[in-house]
């Protein structure tokens, strides 16, 4: 399911114009997350804390409508749902491009997440499939060896790319508190700085809720 915006009456039309026109439309945003309660119960229960970190943002793509506009043509289209391209190592150090499906319970969430995942760890090479052009998804990576504090993303320069690239790092222990580095790029066409700042209110305010 999709919402066509009205271009004509859209308060962002000329934001949209003025960015689509640039070589590079994207921005990047790096910033730490306090993850503390999610990670602590995580560890404590034994539960995937890569799978509920991806469930908890997903959630907060929702949230944001921003995150969920796409660009299609000259169109810009507002998915009622957004899923997640997600890459997922491989015991030979390489990776492999993995959709997961978003559905609000994370129980179901995981369950599905860990079935995509195991085909991938199991094939050779990226996994490319028609999957993975859609655009109904962000492009997630982990990081977990680093903390970064900055990031650019490889990706077309074609204007027909409009999915936003969501990135996380190392948790790391400071002053009794857990964070993580979380980087965003997204179209300025669609997204400000203010909307990044939604989602991450969102992402952070669902690390703090137990699955």
């Amino acid at each position: 399911m999709k919402r066509i915006l009205d271009l004509s009456s859209w308060n962002r039309r000329e934001h949209f114009e003025f960015f689509s026109r640039l070589d590079e439309p994207f921005h990047g945003i790096v910033t730490d997350v306090n993850c503390s309660a999610g990670y602590q119960y995580c560890k404590q229960e034994g539960i995937s804390f890569f799978l509920f970190y991806l469930h908890r943002c997903l959630q907060a793509i929702q949230q944001t409508e921003a995150m969920r506009y796409r660009i299609h043509g000259q169109q810009v289209v507002d998915y009622a749902v957004i899923h997640a391209n997600a890459t997922i190592s491989c015991s030979d150090h390489t990776f492999g491009f993995c959709p997961i499906e978003f559905t609000p319970d994370f129980q179901t969430f995981s369950q599905h997440a860990r079935q995509a995942m195991d085909q991938v760890k199991n094939a050779a090479g990226l996994c490319v499939n028609q999957d993975c052009e859609r655009d109904d998804v962000i492009h997630f990576s982990a990081m977990p060896w680093l903390h970064f504090t900055g990031i650019t993303h490889a990706r077309r320069h074609d204007g027909l790319d409009s999915v936003p690239k969501i990135s996380v790092g190392r948790c790391s222990h400071i002053h009794g508190e857990w964070s993580m580095p979380v980087a965003t790029f997204v179209h300025h066409g669609l997204v400000d700085a203010y909307h990044v700042h939604e989602f991450l209110q969102q992402f952070e305010a669902g690390l703090s809720q137990r699955p």
